[in-house]
């Protein structure tokens, strides 16, 4: 009776274990602006922008997206198209929040990337962590890449460069 005890536990352990999928989520700040035009409130991306963008695309070639996020300006669909385009997947339009933050929790065992701002892509990271890990990025900062992954109540971060 108590190997069948000892048995029935060690495959309940299993089985959640088996259950819990790992999450990955890849912030990213929106490219190069193009800071020709002044006062423009919805600028394309720079030469240098562009290039970037299409550089992502190598930057995640490790990478299967399930899913691409982009806050509704020019520079963040822009940002992510090129990779969009890769995995044929239609860049989606939110809004940064909590709530978004809890949504991108919910969906299980995907891999997401989301294009954002200097103070949203951090808070993001944060809101994914469930901490205050990381402050604003410096507005001249745009080669990184944050890489979330949750695994149940785990979560850990990567800060990568492209």
């Amino acid at each position: 009776m108590k190997k069948l005890v000892v048995l029935f536990v060690t495959m309940i352990a299993f089985a959640s274990i088996s259950f819990a999928q790992t999450s990955t989520y890849i912030l990213v700040r929106h490219a190069e602006k193009d800071t020709s035009i002044k006062n423009n409130p919805d600028p394309a991306l720079s030469k240098q922008g562009e290039q970037r963008a299409i550089n992502l695309v190598d930057a995640l070639k490790n990478y299967t997206i399930d899913a691409v996020y982009s806050t509704n300006y020019i520079r963040t669909k822009s940002t992510v198209t090129p990779v969009a385009k890769k995995f044929e997947k239609e860049v989606q339009v939110y809004t940064p929040s909590k709530a978004f933050a809890e949504q991108l929790l919910q969906q299980k065992g995907k891999t997401i990337l989301v294009a954002g701002h200097s103070n949203t892509v951090p808070a993001l990271a944060n809101a994914l962590l469930k901490e205050q890990r990381f402050k604003d990025l410096d507005d001249a900062v745009y080669n990184k890449i944050f890489i979330v992954t949750v695994n149940g109540d785990k979560a850990d971060v990567k800060v990568l460069e492209y």
